[in-house]
Formats: structure tokens, C-alpha cells, sequence
């Protein structure tokens, strides 16, 4: 399976171009904070990861996003090389995105809730919100799959 999932922020602007055939496509690279490392003196490190989104999507990381927004990409990882203008032969590794949400922007930082007024939209009051059904933890979920089923070593797969 290849499936990756990355939260962090935009490293630069976005770069929004079109291909030949009129399909739009954005590269972006989002900085992505690694776990505490105490050989840093604690100190924060990221990784720099090259993202690429298509079609719809990269119009709208064009439009929405900056340096400093932050965004969750959900996709896969895709190699590939290229000979260069050196003539040396240059390996490549991105990120095609399926789908990216934005989470915020640089600004939003600085605001406790972390979203801007923009995207924000009014929660419902307790009231208004429909109540949640009740659940009797004491009642036997299973009761109406039948009798009890016995197994033996030999039928566990491993």
C-alpha cells in the first residue's frame, strides 16, 4: 500500500502552472516538524517535502494558500529521475496529492482557537444540537448472534 499522510506548512508559495493540454498542476513543499530530538539541544527539526496536486485542487492551493498556511495532504509517494543539464542522471521523490484541506494560515498562529474568522462558521449552542441516543452499557450486545462458537488451535490462521 502506498499512502501517505502529512501535516504541516507551506515551505514557499505555491507555483501553479499548465501543462500543454490545459490541465493545471501546483507544486508546493510543505515543512513538516520531526519528533523531539534531544542531539539538537532540543530544538525543533523538519523535513521538506515536495507535494504536486492536479486539476481543481491545484487551482485552489494556488488560490488559498501561502507560505506559512498549513494543510493536511493525504496521498502517495511517486519516484522517478531525469538527466540533467549536468549530464548526471537526477533522482526524484514527491508526493501526488489526493486530496489537500487547509487547516489555517501563517497568521493563525497568533489566534488561540487556531482558525481564522474567514473559515470559521457559528457551532450550534448545546440546545440546538439533536441529543445523542442512549446506550445501556449493562445490555449484551452480541445476544442475537446465537449459541457460542468453540474453536481450536487448528483453526486460528497463525
Amino acid at each position: 500500500m502506498n499512502k501517505v499522510i502529512l501535516i504541516g506548512r507551506l515551505a514557499r508559495d505555491p507555483e501553479l502552472r499548465t501543462t500543454g493540454s490545459g490541465i493545471s498542476v501546483t507544486r508546493f513543499t510543505v515543512a513538516v516538524n520531526r519528533p523531539f530530538n534531544s542531539q539538537n539541544g532540543g530544538q525543533n527539526q523538519a523535513d521538506f517535502i515536495g507535494c504536486i496536486a492536479w486539476r481543481r485542487q491545484a487551482e485552489n492551493i494556488a488560490k488559498y494558500c501561502t507560505k506559512g498556511s498549513q494543510v493536511a495532504v493525504e496521498g502517495r509517494i511517486q519516484t522517478g529521475s531525469f538527466d540533467g543539464q549536468d549530464g548526471q542522471k537526477h533522482y526524484t521523490t514527491d508526493i501526488i496529492a489526493d486530496n489537500v484541506t487547509f487547516l489555517g494560515s501563517r497568521s493563525d498562529s497568533n489566534n488561540q482557537s487556531g482558525y481564522s474568522q474567514s473559515y470559521s462558521q457559528p457551532m450550534p449552542s448545546y440546545d440546538e444540537q439533536e441529543p445523542l441516543p442512549s446506550t445501556d452499557v449493562t445490555e449484551d450486545p452480541f445476544k442475537d448472534f446465537g449459541d457460542e462458537v468453540a474453536l481450536s488451535d487448528d483453526d486460528l490462521p497463525f
